[in-house]
């Protein structure tokens, strides 16, 4: 998700190193404060002996450490839709095919508009909407795989308890998670994150910036999939009613 926001801040926005590093730094004052957007504000500023921004140095092929991916065969073994995490991994996998990347971006074409070309200050706080949503989202998913995962093995989890283990020493640890224990603390028996007071307002509140983003995203050619796929997830799961009748009828 962060690396979406940073793609949309460079390349449709047309931010500096600097100026993006100077973004991040300001996100991390409210609700996405947290240590991978600290540590992204410095990485951003870092420059090479030459002076140059050293993250352009390092090539754009991510490995795997593998617990996207053991996360992602989870959620398919026991039927949880944790898109986020899954396209996260299939994202990589897009990286790591760097080759193939450079020989067909000399042949296929995309949109002709590759700026953004409105308010670009009110853009970025777009983003930061867009990422503040598709987090929420992340987690929720994630929740929802450890409570699915708590009834097949008959497990007692306390998941305001994991919320605030992972604050400590923790990659994923932020300020946000403590409104997560929060809502489980108001109530044990949450079925979802979504379903909360403070995360279904938040939600509602960058509901309309999350989608423009997407739909600036599409219009210049930038791939948000993970942003994208948080979207898919909220919509299907707010839908009372899908089209999955008919893929019962064709069988």
């Amino acid at each position: 998700l962060i690396c979406e926001a940073y793609h949309l801040l460079k390349d449709a926005v047309g931010l500096s190193h600097d100026e993006m590093s100077e973004v991040f730094a300001e996100w991390n004052k409210g609700e996405l404060d947290s240590f991978l957007i600290e540590i992204t504000k410095d990485i951003l500023k870092f420059k090479d002996t030459d002076g140059e921004p050293l993250v352009e140095k390092i090539r754009d092929s991510a490995g795997q450490k593998g617990t996207g991916k053991w996360t992602a065969i989870s959620a398919l073994d026991y039927g949880v839709p944790v898109t986020l995490i899954g396209e996260s991994v299939f994202a990589r996998c897009l990286s790591s095919l760097k080759d193939e990347r450079v020989n067909a971006s000399k042949s296929l074409q995309g949109p002709a508009q590759q700026k953004y070309d409105g308010d670009k200050k009110q853009f970025i706080e777009h983003v930061r909407q867009a990422l503040y949503a598709s987090k929420i989202i992340s987690y929720a998913q994630g929740f929802m795989l450890l409570r699915e995962a708590a009834n097949i093995f008959k497990w007692k989890l306390n998941y305001g308890g994991i919320a605030l283990m992972w604050r400590g020493g923790c990659i994923i640890r932020s300020v946000f998670l403590g409104n997560i224990k929060s809502a489980f603390d108001k109530n044990p028996d949450l079925s979802n994150l979504l379903l909360d007071d403070f995360f279904r307002t938040a939600i509602h509140s960058c509901q309309a910036s999350w989608r423009l983003v997407l739909m600036e995203a599409v219009k210049l050619g930038i791939p948000t999939p993970c942003f994208s796929t948080a979207l898919a997830f909220y919509d299907g799961f707010r839908s009372a009613r899908l089209p999955a009748n008919l893929i019962q009828a064709q069988r």
